[in-house]
């Protein structure tokens, strides 16, 4: 059936994991919803994504509110998944398999000792394994292996399967979706906002518009220069391979300076990730490929026999501290949902709980503060003064 709907409650640019999210959150609280996105679901960063929920092995000491969203939206994610694939009857690929970070060699050694004292004085729950405890857990790891620590709690999820049952769920739950619709510019009028008007020129009205189109959320029209969040892309090349025998390779995440391996649980992988500032340009190359599967390989020699079945470059969209933009905008009926970097996945859960509180009028969650869209304004406007 055609959607021939003009005026929503809620229309939301981009239909990457958070978008999906957001918009069946809201669509279970009684909001007419609409998703906007201009390709395929999940299509942009959210398909080349690894889907590590992974708050304790990305944890910096100078990132203690990122750290406590992180470690929240990861307590989330059990009851999110449960209730998701209840609505969407869909499996959305959650693994319980936990993370090794491994070092090489002393110097990779010593930075791993600093990175379980930093991680010991947070109180995150960290093991540290000598080699031989750690090729017992993962017998694919190289005898070269100098060190490990074990993080039982950070698990994964395969963002395609995570889109799929988001979308059933959005359907579900009375939302509405419309794939291959750019959205050219948000409009305004008598200083709130009013709705979208689409590429095609065809308008729609919303009560409000939530940005949640990943890096482009900050190239939209329409919106006034202090209204707008700074984003800038961040490059990531990453493999998609397979083992021809079968799982067994690796049951964890393996983490290493400087990427990582992701197992799928069925003989997939996913090698990653580069991190490039290059703007907008979305190649592969051989030199990055080269480099991720020759630390790969010194690590875990198996991944030499694995067949490669896709190589990938995406864009992570990031703010000026790297933390995401979450909450009102500086325009009535605005809100944000963008400049998750690295974490989207991870912060799904939580950035679509802080939205729908904000769109229901429910109080803020008591961590949102930190990340309001508002503190980037207040940014410029002291350096302009």
């Amino acid at each position: 059936m055609t959607d021939r709907s003009t005026s929503f409650d809620v229309a939301i640019i981009g239909g990457g994991v958070i978008g999906l999210a957001i918009g069946w959150r809201a669509a279970q609280r009684g909001l007419d919803v609409l998703v906007l996105e201009r390709g395929e679901p999940g299509g942009g960063t959210s398909r080349v994504a690894a889907g590590m929920l992974a708050p304790i092995a990305e944890a910096d000491p100078g990132e203690q509110p990122l750290l406590a969203l992180g470690l929240a939206s990861a307590a989330a994610y059990p009851r999110f998944i449960e209730e998701l694939s209840e609505a969407g009857g869909t499996d959305p690929g959650y693994l319980s398999c936990g993370t090794l970070m491994v070092a090489r060699d002393r110097d990779e050694s010593e930075a791993l000792e600093r990175e379980l004292a930093m991680r010991d004085s947070l109180g995150l729950p960290v093991r540290r394994l000598r080699a031989s405890e750690a090729r017992r857990l993962e017998p694919g790891l190289a005898p070269s292996l100098r060190l490990a620590l074990e993080i039982p709690g950070d698990h994964v999820i395969e963002p395609a399967r995570l889109t799929a049952a988001l979308v059933a769920a959005l359907r579900h739950a009375g939302g509405r979706l419309r794939s291959a619709t750019d959205v050219a510019e948000v409009l305004i009028s008598g200083g709130r906002v009013a709705g979208v008007r689409l590429l095609d020129g065809g308008e729609l009205r919303a009560a409000n518009v939530v940005v949640a189109a990943g890096i482009w959320s900050g190239l939209l029209a329409g919106l006034p220069p202090q209204a707008r969040v700074p984003l800038r892309p961040v490059k990531g090349q990453t493999l998609r391979l397979h083992d021809p025998a079968g799982p067994g390779l690796l049951t964890r995440v393996v983490r290493m300076p400087p990427g990582y391996l992701v197992p799928r649980g069925d003989g997939r992988y996913v090698l990653g990730a580069t991190m490039e500032e290059r703007g907008f340009d979305t190649t592969v190359t051989a030199g990055a490929v080269f480099e991720l599967l020759r630390d790969a390989t010194e690590l875990v020699p198996g991944v030499s026999e694995l067949v490669i079945d896709e190589l990938l470059a995406g864009l992570r969209p990031g703010t000026p501290d790297n933390a995401p933009a979450i909450g009102p905008g500086s325009i009535p009926g605005l809100h944000w949902a963008a400049g998750h970097h690295r974490n989207g996945i991870l912060l799904t859960p939580i950035t679509a709980e802080m939205v729908v509180a904000e769109l229901t009028g429910d109080p803020p969650h008591p961590l949102a503060e930190a990340f309001h869209p508002a503190r980037f304004a207040a940014a410029t406007a002291g350096t302009r003064a």
